[in-house]
């Protein structure tokens, strides 16, 4: 035990804090119009600990097995990250946005051990755990509806544990596993390849750990309001940083109206937003919240255009904002502090704590710090292709200026980032070459100041036919997530391509739809 308490372990920060501030908050999830479902810190690690007693117990469930949760945002979910932990298993996300067969395909990457699903996604458990080639898996009762009807007779599914902590037996003591090392793989998030085929993020419990480090003097416990759902790194990442502090983490969904009232309700010190949700914010009738608490503003992961900060800057003149860039591979990379946002339009700024970043010659970024990646799961050939002796490559190009503040100013890889999602162009198009009227179609993204890109399909028609952007959209329909559907279409007689490998050339495609002014959206 006393070597335990020297490592940097996610289920020690909860286990910590429970002992130190047992009835304070720890996290909240829903809005003031549906009310909030709340755990305190005494709470949350019992919950815990009842789960993760239940998934030994009854399951067999133990130190490196991968474990799939296919469940959208609700206080549930969160004890289950910590008895994961807990046990030395290793928490796998799955989008809840996409449908079985989507998911599914995920799912078959990670080599699973157990899939969790909460009550909405019930139904297609079975179809899900097929396709991941697992013979079992749990419920995640969400709510009170959701636990009475978990109560039900199964029948003849005696696959399915039903994991309700308001019913678990109580261990008594802290779970934990004593082989457990802070090195030891934590999570797998699940991003996009260029190829199409996702790949397995694999965080150690030391990465995430020292990703959400707060330091240990701070005048008051981080309230964090958080719009990312619970499959996304980042609303992990909000809550170990909060937690850290034995402060809280809200989780409600991305509306103006939904982050202002609950940054007024929870008393929220700090709020993390998107480029779009920024936007929607600054237009909302913020005045009218009682936003006194309100001191860090932060925005990421696309361009913020300067317009936007300045209207930041008048509806929050108390509170600073920052800007980072990262990705869920490296964390953090650089940080743009407040002083810089309006002074340096543009910059992501320099490197964030604790990490070096540099360019190699091409000008791509590359990334070093303790907050890496271990690698990509099962793919030995990602991995090896993403670092280059230690530093991670960030597939950005970069530009650093004379006080070496550094600026994005293309792009080496071809995934697209649009609204915080990663779309891999492939997948899409493989969708979109089979749909009536299409004889060729590339996607490429086109800048947004909402979304940062946004997915343009540019196809070349076969001959006497209209394709037209609703007609894409209703292909895609039950074949790729709505975030993944094009936005934009452009009619081309051609697409360029090179002499030599007939590949497309995007760069010059987005350069000629821009020009020409090709791009229409009609079904927005």
């Amino acid at each position: 035990m006393e070597m335990q308490g020297r490592k940097l372990l996610i289920g020690d920060v909860l286990r910590r804090a429970s002992e130190a501030t047992p009835d304070a908050p720890a996290a909240c999830v829903g809005a003031p119009d549906r009310g909030y479902a709340t755990r305190t810190y005494s709470e949350l690690e019992r919950d815990a600990n009842r789960l993760a007693l239940a998934l030994r117990s009854e399951l067999d469930i133990g130190h490196g097995d991968r474990i799939l949760v296919w469940a959208d945002t609700s206080i549930e979910v969160l004890p289950l990250f910590v008895a994961v932990a807990k046990l030395g298993a290793v928490f796998a996300p799955l989008n809840a946005r996409l449908g079985a067969k989507e998911a599914g395909e995920v799912a078959a990457l990670a080599r699973g051990s157990l899939l969790i699903v909460d009550s909405a996604r019930a139904a297609a458990a079975s179809e899900l755990a097929n396709a991941a080639d697992l013979d079992r898996w749990a419920l995640l009762p969400v709510g009170d509806e959701g636990r009475a009807n978990a109560s039900v007779d199964r029948g003849d599914d005696s696959k399915r544990l039903v994991l309700d902590a308001t019913a678990l037996p109580d261990p008594g003591v802290p779970i934990e596993e004593p082989l457990l090392e802070e090195t030891d793989p934590h999570v797998i998030f699940f991003t996009s390849g260029s190829t199409g085929r996702p790949k397995g993020v694999v965080l150690s419990h030391r990465a995430n750990w020292l990703r959400g480090f707060q330091g240990v003097f701070r005048d008051e416990p981080e309230r964090t309001v958080c719009m990312f759902p619970l499959f996304h790194m980042a609303a992990f990442t909000l809550a170990i940083a909060a937690w850290q502090t034995r402060g809280e983490i809200t989780y409600t969904d991305s509306s103006a109206e939904a982050l202002l009232a609950s940054c007024e309700a929870r008393r929220a010190n700090r709020l993390y937003g998107l480029p779009l949700v920024w936007k929607r914010i600054v237009e909302a009738d913020v005045g009218k919240y009682d936003l006194s608490s309100l001191v860090q503003l932060d925005s990421g992961t696309s361009a913020t255009p300067v317009e936007l900060l300045e209207r930041m800057r008048g509806c929050f003149p108390h509170a600073k904002i920052r800007i980072y860039y990262g990705s869920t591979e490296v964390g953090s990379a650089t940080a743009l502090p407040d002083e810089d946002v309006l002074r340096k339009p543009g910059s992501v700024g320099y490197a964030s704590v604790n990490v070096d970043v540099r360019l190699d010659e091409d000008g791509e970024i590359l990334v070093r710090s303790p907050y890496l990646m271990d690698g990509y799961f099962d793919d030995t050939a990602a991995t090896a292709a993403a670092f280059e002796n230690g530093w991670f490559r960030m597939g950005d190009l970069g530009a650093v200026d004379a006080e070496g503040y550094l600026s994005i100013v293309g792009r080496k890889k071809e995934i697209l980032r649009t609204g915080g999602e990663s779309v891999s162009p492939n997948e899409v198009e493989s969708v979109l070459r089979d749909c009536p009227g299409v004889a060729e179609v590339a996607i490429v993204g086109l800048p947004d100041p909402e979304w940062g890109e946004v997915l343009c399909a540019a196809v070349v028609p076969m001959p006497g036919a209209n394709p037209t952007l609703v007609g894409l959209r209703d292909h895609c329909e039950g074949r790729l997530a709505g975030f993944k559907k094009p936005r934009r279409i452009a009619i081309l007689e051609a697409l360029p391509r090179t002499a030599a490998t007939s590949q497309v050339q995007r760069t010059l495609l987005v350069e000629e739809i821009q020009t020409r002014g090709l791009a229409k959206g009609e079904a927005d």
